[in-house]
């Protein structure tokens, strides 16, 4: 039986845990070869172990995508062990809330390096390989569509309180969205945002009283929701609940399978009716 995703190779940043391990896991199942990427080694690796025992191709690409010299590696990963890049989802991050005034430049710049300049700086490694392969089919008359999908989040769209950093970001991919629509509709790049709302996580799920904390590069990042202000969250979204990382990850796939190959520059809301 042909899948979907046949032959296509396929890099997502953060896919080692939570949302990103979902849209790995989807893509594959489809056919995809999938690089897997995480900060740390041991996740990656599961992820990867997974998908191979299901039957599919992945490899592990570890390491932060704010690193320099990290957008390049990723990219020749897929080129050199796959041979090809068909689609590029920008889905690595985290959250780093503070009301403004409290707010530091450190908080600050790491939101926009993650969610805006890393996303921008893996398309960048990317664009001499697509420009090429473009090139190359369309002289052949046999075009390809390739497909770029980058997280976006209900905060870049209509914004949230105690997260200037991280919405000001997610407008950002955005607003590069749409540019790289319109740069790359001439190689059949079809380049869409996908932005979720209330997703339940190992971050969201975490009473956020317990003090949990995740490191990020030897920095200690409180996460998690308080139960009150969960369940508080839930009952403003008309489906009644927050939705889970495989309803996000169905999300993405729509923006990489053939049917959405005249769909581009758009922001998909993932929120369960909430506006």
């Amino acid at each position: 039986m042909t899948r979907k995703l046949d032959n296509k190779v396929a890099l997502v940043s953060g896919s080692g845990r939570g949302i990103g391990r979902e849209i790995a896991l989807k893509l594959a199942a489809e056919g995809a070869r999938v690089v897997i990427n995480d900060l740390d080694a041991a996740p990656a690796q599961q992820t990867v172990a997974d998908i191979i025992a299901a039957g599919g191709q992945a490899v592990a690409c570890v390491g932060s995508v704010t690193e320099a010299g990290f957008a390049e590696r990723f990219v020749a990963t897929a080129i050199d062990t796959y041979g090809g890049l068909d689609i590029i989802v920008n889905n690595a991050g985290y959250t780093w809330d503070n009301v403004v005034q409290k707010m530091t430049d450190e908080q600050w710049e790491a939101m926009l390096a993650v969610h805006l300049t890393a996303p921008f700086r893996i398309l960048r490694a990317a664009s001499g390989f697509i420009r090429d392969a473009a090139k190359r089919e369309a002289e052949a008359g046999k075009p390809v569509h390739r497909k770029v999908v980058n997280i976006s989040s209900t905060s870049g769209v209509y914004g949230n309180a105690g997260q200037a950093n991280y919405a000001a970001a997610k407008a950002g991919i955005n607003g590069l969205t749409k540019a790289m629509a319109k740069e790359w509709g001439r190689y059949k790049v079809n380049v869409n945002s996908v932005a979720f709302g209330l997703i339940m996580t190992r971050l969201t799920e975490v009473d956020a009283s317990a003090d949990a904390k995740i490191d990020i590069a030897g920095q200690q990042i409180k996460v998690g929701v308080r139960p009150d202000i969960l369940k508080n969250a839930e009952a403003t979204i008309p489906l009644g609940r927050g939705g889970t990382p495989e309803e996000a990850a169905g999300a993405v796939y729509l923006f990489c399978i053939p049917e959405s190959d005249y769909v581009s520059g758009q922001v998909l809301v993932c929120g369960g009716g909430k506006p």
